[in-house]
């Protein structure tokens, strides 16, 4: 099956986005393949999973997968930590050939579905270094927040340690690295906490963040030089 071509909402429509099940663990291995490329095209760090952790979570029933006839077009997984206070809707990853049609859009939205399904009350929660997956936590109602809101679960951290960028996590003393922390949580439907900002704001917040974290990654790098 060829790749999708623009406005062609028929073959758009013929990808379908499913949670997961155990016909679907032949797909692991092409999931972690998928990660680890996006991830040098990025220079960014994405953090790998184990064939084992991925399979895992398909059997629990905590993956969306996207299927274009029998070929891969995209992956999520959910993690609790926290005994099940916190959700995280982890690995999303589309092949190159499928980017561009709303289909990361498509598998958040599940994911987020899921989570909430499932665990209701959590605080649903991720780290991204990607505008676009930034946008779309903004429409689903998440915002950027402090690492320190998000959980503490060591659990959690320690999937950060594949990351290329891991050591400015150590160095920081896990307060802030290139990625930018976000949140969703239920409380704030009931009008309690805080204060929904325009997908404008939030990508105003990015873009300062970012140049005030290569500012000092820069100055560190001349320090260091200088020593």
């Amino acid at each position: 099956m060829f790749p999708l071509k623009k406005n062609n909402k028929n073959e758009k429509d013929a990808i379908k986005v499913v949670v997961a099940g155990e016909e679907h663990i032949k797909y692991v291995d092409e999931v972690n393949d998928a990660i680890d490329l996006a991830s040098k095209e990025r220079g960014t760090g994405i953090a790998r999973r184990t064939h084992e952790y991925i399979e895992s979570k398909i059997k629990e029933g905590k993956a969306i997968i996207a299927i274009d006839g029998d070929k891969f077009a995209g992956f999520c997984y959910i993690e609790t930590f926290g005994t099940n206070k916190f959700v995280a809707n982890s690995g999303l990853i589309v092949p190159r050939e499928y980017r561009g049609h709303g289909l990361a859009r498509r598998i958040k939205q599940r994911a987020f579905e899921l989570s909430r399904s499932k665990f209701p009350e959590a605080k649903i929660f991720g780290l991204t270094t990607g505008l676009a997956v930034m946008k779309i936590n903004s429409d689903l109602g998440y915002k950027p927040v402090t690492f320190s809101e998000l959980t503490d679960d060591e659990q959690f951290w320690k999937g950060c340690q594949s990351c290329v960028n891991y050591d400015i996590l150590q160095r920081t003393s896990r307060s802030k690295c290139l990625c930018t922390g976000m949140l969703y949580d239920p409380a704030w439907k009931n009008g309690n906490g805080k204060k929904g900002k325009t997908p404008f704001q939030v990508f105003r917040e990015w873009v300062d963040k970012r140049k005030a974290e290569k500012q000092a990654l820069a100055e560190n790098k001349n320090g260091k030089k200088s020593e």
